[in-house]
């Protein structure tokens, strides 16, 4: 039994007539016949009395019209939900992101995406690379925002940004004199860090260690307009993404670029393979996609 039989059935009930329902439902009459006789075969009891041209629903044959009709009306309303989505109508995206990614990349293509889709619904969750990565994997978010590399056995990467950490320091602190640094002339410094859930904490971890030296680290902090304004407050340095770093600086901050080593931060949008994704999710990889490449 399809709904096919269940709509063949109804619409014979409806008409009174095979013929009719033929006719209504653009088809011959002796396909509806099969279909009707399959039906009462599967259920093995008599839908219609034909006597005549006339035909009548029996006392099964009412019982099934009423569950026949509501099973139709609800295949119906689901194929209506199916199409919203497909054409993009409806639908949410759970998307993680990193506190200093969003603000920095992220708040004008969300506009730019709801004009173009206002029904779909983005949920955003800010949390470090760490997290987001591993909430991706296990799918929790449907998107994430990670520091690459990622695992490229798991994601699928759609890279859009690429910087190297710049140098956050107090105007009072005699490294603002300088126009590049070297990492190892940081070793004795106050370190201003991300917390440990993000990726920045153990690349820059990671560099200071094979610089010769293990950062004094007197502060962690999950934002970085907390870590710039105590930096404002001459209570340590931090290593930020040039990007971030030009957004923080104030009269009391001085942005100086670091070399040996430089310390790259790139990017990219990360998804799960071999796994499904909405309609909606898949369009704003599209939507994303698209907006990247023409940078």
């Amino acid at each position: 039994m399809d709904v096919q039989h269940l709509k063949y059935f109804v619409a014979v009930a409806v008409e009174g007539s095979f013929t009719k329902a033929a006719q209504k439902l653009y088809v011959s009459q002796p396909t509806i016949s099969k279909m009707v006789k399959g039906l009462e075969d599967e259920l093995g009891v008599v839908l219609f009395e034909r006597t005549g041209k006339q035909t009548q629903l029996t006392d099964a044959g009412e019982v099934i019209l009423t569950q026949a009709q509501n099973i139709i009306h609800s295949f119906d309303h689901l194929t209506s939900e199916i199409d919203q989505l497909s054409a993009l109508k409806t639908g949410t995206i759970k998307i993680g992101l990193p506190p200093m990614v969003g603000a920095s990349f992220f708040p004008k293509v969300i506009h730019d995406f709801y004009e173009k889709f206002p029904r779909i619904n983005i949920q955003l969750v800010e949390d470090g690379a760490k997290i987001v990565e591993r909430d991706v994997e296990s799918g929790l978010l449907d998107i994430g925002v990670a520091v690459l590399p990622t695992k490229e056995e798991t994601f699928h990467v759609l890279p859009f940004a690429n910087e190297k950490l710049m140098l956050l320091t107090n105007i009072r602190n005699p490294l603002c004199q300088k126009a590049v640094v070297k990492l190892n002339e940081l070793a004795d410094e106050p370190f201003i860090f991300f917390q440990k859930d993000f990726t920045l904490h153990d690349r820059i971890m990671i560099e200071c260690v094979r610089s010769g030296f293990q950062p004094n680290i007197v502060y962690e902090s999950s934002q970085w307009d907390f870590i710039s304004g105590m930096v404002s407050a001459d209570l340590g340095i931090a290593l930020l993404p040039e990007s971030v770093c030009h957004r923080a600086i104030d009269a009391n901050i001085k942005v100086v670029k670091l070399e040996e080593p430089e310390i790259p931060w790139s990017l990219g949008m990360i998804w799960r393979k071999n796994h499904y994704l909405s309609f909606a999710a898949r369009e704003w990889i599209q939507f994303c996609t698209e907006r990247f490449n023409k940078k």
